[in-house]
Formats: structure tokens, sequence, C-alpha cells
């Protein structure tokens, strides 16, 4: 069996748990900070 196919398997993997990682995060961030800023003009 070919190991370069479970290499390339396994970057793809991280990849993508990286970028939805990321991407979570930041809309929580986001989402933060317009809560945040709601606290500010009462």
């Amino acid at each position: 069996m070919n190991h370069w196919l479970f290499i390339i398997a396994a970057y793809a993997l991280v990849t993508i748990g990286v970028g939805s990682l990321t991407l979570l995060s930041y809309r929580a961030m986001r989402k933060a900070e317009r809560d945040a800023q709601g606290f500010n003009q009462l």
C-alpha cells in the first residue's frame, strides 16, 4: 500500500479541522464583540 495516500489524507483532515476551528472561533469572536458593544451603549 502506498503510504502517500495516508499522508495526504492526514494533511487534508488536519487542514479541514483547523480551517473549521478557525472559522467557528472567528464567528464566536465577532458575536462576542457585537454583544459587548451592546452593553456599552446601555
